[in-house]
């Protein structure tokens, strides 16, 4: 939508509306930018004292901060949380594509559902189902034998293999890549020996994958991803991992073979996370995380070495180095205090 009048918009929201409602907004700023026919937000109450020179027609805020406000105002419980809902209304990305192109290659025994969209070189390969509304972007893959829930779609590029399954109203990334082999191979003598990999990747509904990211078909047993999770550009989601509903993952996490995640979990980015174990609900695991054990607890947990001088770095690292030898004298010492 490209305008919308500030009284549409706060019934739309479900907010209480503050001065003229014939204001026509026509997109979306941040306080510093914003100019008139532009609306922002608040959302944070220590910095209400920009309120006094932002230049946007109207300003999302909560109830505590209206009178700090010299333009029309929205007011809300949770600023943050409208300003995502109200972007959605505003939102002017096109889509990845409209109708069916003339170079896409769709195979004959493909099953189309009502409204669906294919791209440009997009190949649809035989037994293919999309949903309604499906929409599939320019160069896409799909697969024999997929599934592409109604509402799904799929930006330039994405790769989705054999087999696959995709969930209703899911938005994935260009360049990304759905049921590619896992890392499965078996030694022969120092000779790698493939192992074909025969699961698949089943993805729920509502789930959002970012760009050139990459999720592996189980080996045997499939490679789950739950309903309403979201997952950043670039990450690498190994063969057999099970990540539970409403989970979100950071950029370029890695996560091994046969993880499991649970249920609103947030991992931040960088992180890796070790295979054949689990994390239960509820965990949170900062920025470049090493996750080598299971997690039974929910919680906040961390690891590695803050970001520090090199001066001061070099000296904890020789000390890291000495650790062993220093343990030693330390229980030396010990000892001779026992005895004494």
């Amino acid at each position: 939508m490209s305008s919308i009048r500030l009284a549409d918009l706060a019934q739309q929201l479900d907010a209480d509306l503050h001065g003229d409602g014939d204001i026509v907004i026509s997109g979306i700023a941040s306080m510093q930018s914003a100019q008139s026919g532009q609306i922002t937000f608040l959302a944070n109450s220590r910095y209400r004292e920009q309120l006094a020179l932002c230049q946007a027609s109207a300003v999302v805020l909560q109830a505590a901060d209206v009178e700090y406000c010299q333009s029309a105002a929205l007011v809300v419980k949770d600023p943050y949380l409208t300003y995502a809902r109200m972007a959605q209304i505003l939102d002017t990305t096109p889509q990845p594509a409209t109708n069916i192109a003339p170079s896409a290659v769709i195979d004959a025994t493909a099953k189309l559902g009502k409204n669906v969209s294919v791209g440009a070189n997009a190949v649809i390969e035989s037994g293919v189902e999309l949903g309604d509304n499906a929409i599939i972007g320019a160069g896409c893959f799909v697969g024999k034998n997929a599934r592409i829930g109604a509402g799904t779609r799929l930006w330039a590029n994405v790769s989705v293999y054999h087999e696959v399954q995709i969930g209703e109203s899911c938005l994935i990334q260009s360049g990304t890549v759905i049921g590619a082999d896992g890392f499965g191979y078996a030694n022969d003598r120092g000779n790698w020996v493939k192992i074909p990999q025969l699961g698949t990747v089943i993805i729920g509904d509502r789930v959002e994958i970012g760009a050139c990211t990459t999720i592996d078909r189980g080996a045997l047993d499939n490679t789950q991803i739950g309903n309403g999770v979201i997952i950043d550009n670039q990450c690498q989601i190994a063969h057999n991992v099970v990540i539970g509903d409403n989970t979100a993952v950071a950029g370029g996490v890695i996560m091994a073979g046969s993880l499991k995640i649970g249920r609103y979990c947030m991992i931040g980015g960088a992180s890796v996370i070790n295979g054949h174990m689990e994390i239960c609900d509820k965990v949170t695991v900062t920025g470049m995380g090493m996750v080598m054990r299971p997690i039974t607890q929910p919680g906040v947990y961390s690891s590695g070495i803050p970001l520090q001088p090199n001066k001061n770095w070099r000296k904890t690292a020789a000390l890291v180095m000495n650790i062993d030898e220093m343990s030693k004298r330390l229980k030396a010492i010990e000892r001779k205090i026992s005895a004494d």
